[in-house]
């Protein structure tokens, strides 16, 4: 079975700026096309898990939002880096649905359409709801310090398998995690 390595978008990929509303704001963090790249090229499927609240409190129309995502894809693939999907949640936290992290919808989706064991898979973010999907569904989880990162972090109310600074650093996470697998399998 395939592996997955569910990002968050903002604070990991692109700079967190508090409801993203333009493709025109999209700044992609230093060093997230290269961690992307590494990724892709280790053989993993690179996948994006977003929560976009602003869809439902009617703060984005979801042609923005596909934009927005659209415009993120082509700065990431001009540096080489592809993503493989994108998934978001449109929906407020009040509503409780089943694809806003930390709930496992898109994931599962995610697994499900590329045929991924999601428990041999990684997911990777600067939040709380980030860690608490990796935990939901069985994948090893990795903070970045990146966005909100390092202040959870400071908080110590998440326990992440591995903290890391950036992209970059995830993907060698992850790079060292595979190699260990290989040597240690029989």
């Amino acid at each position: 079975m395939s592996r997955l390595v569910l990002l968050d978008r903002d604070g990991t990929i692109n700079v967190e700026k508090c409801y993203l509303s333009s493709p025109e704001q999209v700044e992609l963090l230093p060093g997230a096309a290269e961690g992307i790249r590494r990724l892709t090229q280790a053989g993993l499927i690179v996948v994006v898990v977003t929560n976009q609240s602003a869809i439902g409190r009617q703060f984005l129309r979801m042609e923005t939002l596909e934009q927005i995502h659209a415009r993120m894809r082509e700065l990431l693939m001009a540096l080489g880096a592809i993503l493989h999907a994108v998934y978001g949640c449109p929906h407020r936290p009040d509503e409780c649905c089943e694809c806003r992290k930390p709930a496992p919808a898109l994931a599962r989706r995610a697994a499900e359409e590329f045929g991924a064991d999601l428990s041999r898979s990684f997911v990777v973010g600067d939040k709380a709801c980030d860690i608490g999907l990796g935990k939901c569904v069985g994948a090893k989880t990795i903070l970045v310090r990146t966005g909100y990162g390092a202040a959870l972090e400071n908080e110590g109310t998440v326990q992440p398998d591995w903290v890391t600074d950036d992209l970059p650093g995830a993907a060698e996470l992850i790079r060292l995690a595979l190699a260990d697998e290989t040597v240690n399998s029989p």
